[in-house]
C-alpha cells in the first residue's frame, strides 16, 4: 500500500503500524507516532492497522536547549 511517511510517499507491505517501523529499521528506536495527525502510543502500534493513503510521522526525540 501506498502511505507517506514523513512527507514521502512510500510502498508499505505490513498492515500495522508496527510493521513499518520494522521495514523502515525503527521497531527499535525510541521514536513518537502519528497516524494521520492522531499520535499513536507503542503499545498501540501493533494493532494501529494502516491504510492506503495514510499520513504517518516518525519523530525522534533530541537533546539541546
Amino acid at each position: 500500500m501506498k502511505i507517506i511517511v514523513n512527507g514521502g510517499a512510500i510502498e508499505a507491505t505490513g498492515p500495522t503500524l508496527a510493521d513499518l517501523l520494522e521495514e523502515l529499521g525503527q521497531d527499535t528506536a525510541k521514536v513518537a507516532t502519528a497516524v494521520n495527525e492522531d499520535f499513536v502510543p507503542v503499545g498501540v502500534r501493533a494493532t494501529r492497522v494502516l491504510n492506503d493513503g495514510d499520513r504517518v510521522e516518525i519523530v525522534a526525540p533530541r537533546q539541546g536547549g
